[in-house]
């Protein structure tokens, strides 16, 4: 089964929320790869038609000040990013009032970095990233379940397929927002600037 973490790092103290550098701070919310299950992240696009498009998607690891992220490169968002290299994102914990949201652009991660993440992967989505075609697709149920459980007796061990591809975006704007029990939740934005983060204090 797929499983999203909602396994959440840790915070900075309340008097360092307006100077913290961002890209620390979501490297403190966001734990490290392989030490949790992967949080589910909102992807939004820009569709060919011109209109955004949003779905849900593994968010792979923070690193380098980057969100990564990985999908088939047949997938429709994939053609959407080639056209247009820019994409929002955001991840939430609801149970303990924290979000984050950010805005940027989109490149093309390297083999390594695919690899390193494919091999942190559980069973289960490796053997996706293989079987999660249109053929298979097609299959009645019990088929694909017979071609699944075939596939993976064949192959016990896994390296990825030449269609999982990594991107990266790399943040302009970030947004942490905080909620607050005993009074008004909080939102700090954080947007690059030539000489570093200008930051502002919004109503949550």
């Amino acid at each position: 089964m797929i499983t999203s973490g909602n396994d959440f790092g840790s915070d900075c103290a309340p008097e360092e929320m307006t100077t913290i550098d961002p890209a620390e701070l979501l490297s403190m919310w966001i734990p490290a790869a392989g030490t949790s299950a992967p949080l589910l992240m909102a992807l939004s696009t820009v569709g060919t038609d011109g209109y955004p498009r949003l779905r849900h998607v593994l968010l792979s690891e923070f690193a380098g000040g980057a969100v990564y992220f990985h999908t088939d490169a047949r997938s429709a968002k994939v053609a959407e990013i080639e056209a247009t290299p820019r994409a929002a994102a955001s991840v939430a914990w609801p149970h303990l009032g924290r979000q984050f949201t950010l805005h940027g652009d989109v490149s093309r991660a390297d083999s390594d970095e695919e690899k390193r993440i494919y091999a942190h992967r559980g069973r289960y989505l490796q053997l996706l990233a293989w079987l999660n075609d249109a053929s298979m697709t097609a299959l009645p149920e019990s088929a694909r379940h017979d071609a699944w459980a075939r596939f993976d007796a064949e192959h016990p061990s896994l390296t990825p397929p030449a269609d999982w591809v990594g991107y990266r975006i790399i943040p302009t704007v970030i947004t942490f927002w905080r909620g607050d029990p005993e009074g008004p939740s909080q939102r700090v934005r954080f947007t690059a600037s030539s000489d570093g983060w200008r930051t502002e204090v919004l109503p949550g």
